[in-house]
């Protein structure tokens, strides 16, 4: 595992907030000068740390989009059962967001869909499948209050 100092702390929550950052104003940023800077970034992105860039897309601009997220709880727990519902969820294209939980629930899933009839007729089509949904409750978002980032917590790494 590489070890990180505060530089390399510094870059990861810079580049977390703003990944379009021009090289200079990001060696300004942590006092350094470009080039040593430069290579700490591409020495990060080498050992896997930095993943890539990517533009974060508000969709409701496109198009109109509903957020729905489900609470879904399975009949049976062992590995065969967790592994057939994701992959219903990794092949269904309306899923934006699953998350494994505990503490009475199994999954959280978002959806985002145009409609709140095609968000219940894939529901249904869940339901009838081999998926082993045993329970789901359904949330309708009205209001998005915070959006979620990757934002690196320079606290957290020192």
């Amino acid at each position: 595992m590489l070890k990180l100092d505060r530089f390399d702390v510094k870059i990861l929550a810079i580049l977390s907030r703003d990944g379009r950052i021009t090289k200079s104003r990001l060696a300004e940023a942590i006092s350094l000068s470009v080039s040593p800077c430069w290579e700490r970034v591409r020495r990060l992105e080498k050992a896997g740390i930095i993943e890539g860039y990517s533009a974060r897309i508000n969709t409701a601009v496109l198009i109109p989009v509903n957020a729905v997220w489900v609470q879904i709880e399975l009949n049976q727990h062992s590995a065969e059962s967790f592994s057939r519902f994701e992959a219903l969820v990794m092949d269904t294209p309306a899923v934006t967001e699953c998350v494994a939980v505990g503490g009475g629930v199994d999954y959280l899933v978002k959806f985002e869909v145009a409609s709140i009839d095609s968000y219940q007729r894939t529901m249904d089509t869940w339901l009838v499948s081999d998926a082993g949904i045993e329970r789901y409750f359904t949330y309708i978002v009205t209001k998005t209050v915070k959006r979620p980032t990757l934002a690196v917590d320079e606290d957290a790494l020192a």
